[in-house]
């Protein structure tokens, strides 16, 4: 579906793509995580084939976007990060003239935008204005637009962010059900457990670069430990703590609030933690998540 070689993207001297390699299969759902700044939003436009390629190969459905723009995007569907809907008409018409938009005949889209609001869970707001809407109504409307033309190929850009537990768990399910319909789903997010829960194989770009490719759970194996035990001391004790734990599990790393210990089995140090005369204020075990390789590779420091 997405073929990559090399592939860069240059504004004027800053390079913001610098040279990726990257396949997506038929009905997987992939995903980029990345820091600001990684490269994400620019590899996102030049596969939606709105922002040209500064150097390298892309093929998107085995079209070259250079040559080929209008015919990749008619085949695949953008739900972009802020909702752009048209406040001027209700929900219905939102989504029949942006069919229109892809020359779909009427009757068509007249079915589809039926089939879209049943699906998106809004059949009974089809006559309400958009402004109407709460945060995840707009979000699964704006995703059932990108969805008009039966793409091939859906890109979602942070699909569910400011949205509220219950509705982020809703459009997962939705996104599900897409791919399970064969729908190639292509995401990016800042929320790790969403891509940890969707993504089949996802890359992690920093600095414009690619630096891991998986599955959540090759990457979580690779990058990190089974379990993580969490160690709470006083305000200030952690940084002259870490020396004697250090060889408890396989690395240490010091917080403000906390020491984290990498390490095979949790509870086992916490008892060598015990054991050794010190005693946290509190301290949590838990599995290694996708968010500690994320940390790892690209590190803590925020980026602007």
């Amino acid at each position: 579906m997405i073929h990559a070689r090399d592939l860069r993207k240059s504004f004027g001297s800053f390079e913001a793509v610098r040279g990726i390699d990257l396949d997506v299969r038929p009905g997987e759902v992939f995903g980029f995580l990345g820091p600001n700044g990684a490269g994400k939003s620019s590899t996102m436009r030049m596969i939606a084939s709105v922002s040209p390629v500064t150097s390298g190969e892309l093929r998107i459905l085995g079209m070259d976007p250079a040559v080929d723009g209008p015919a990749i995007r008619g085949r695949i569907g953008v739900c972009p990060q802020e909702d752009n809907l048209d406040n001027e008409i209700n929900v219905a018409d939102n989504l029949y003239v942006y069919g229109r938009y892809f020359g779909i005949p009427k009757s068509v889209v007249r079915e589809r935008v039926g089939e879209l609001l049943e699906f998106a869970k809004l059949t009974d707001k089809a006559g309400a204005q958009v402004e109407e809407l709460s945060g995840g109504m707009k979000r699964r409307l704006t995703i059932a637009r990108s969805l008009i033309n039966k793409p091939d190929l859906l890109l979602l850009d942070e699909p569910t962010t400011g949205l509220d537990p219950q509705a982020r768990h809703l459009l997962w399910g939705q996104l599900y059900q897409l791919k399970q319909a064969g729908v190639t789903l292509v995401l990016t997010s800042h929320y790790m457990d969403e891509v940890e829960q969707l993504a089949d194989r996802l890359v992690i770009m920093d600095k414009g670069v690619i630096v891991a490719e998986g599955s959540p759970q090759d990457l979580i194996r690779a990058h990190s430990t089974r379990e993580v035990a969490e160690l709470r001391f006083g305000v200030g004790e952690h940084p002259a703590l870490e020396g004697q734990i250090a060889d408890l599990g396989e690395r240490v790393e010091v917080l403000p609030d906390r020491l984290l210990v990498y390490a095979t089995d949790g509870e086992e140090v916490v008892t060598q933690v015990h054991a050794r005369g010190l005693t946290p204020l509190a301290t949590l075990v838990r599995r290694s998540t996708l968010e500690d390789v994320f940390l790892r590779l690209t590190g803590r420091t925020l980026i602007e």
